[in-house]
């Protein structure tokens, strides 16, 4: 698992996107120290068989 604060989401969202993309693995980010967001590629999200 990947783990980022939403600090560094909001400092750097291009380094956790590029991130998300090449490990095609959602990026857990969290907020005060508690799970808040997974973020991850579309290509990633449409292979893991999701109907959208």
């Amino acid at each position: 698992m990947i783990f980022k604060s939403s600090t560094y989401l909001r400092k750097d969202y291009n380094s956790i996107s590029k991130l998300a993309h090449e490990k095609a693995k959602p990026v857990y980010i969290t907020k005060n120290g508690e799970g808040d967001l997974v973020l991850m590629s579309i290509d990633a999200f449409l292979k893991k068989g999701s109907n959208h």
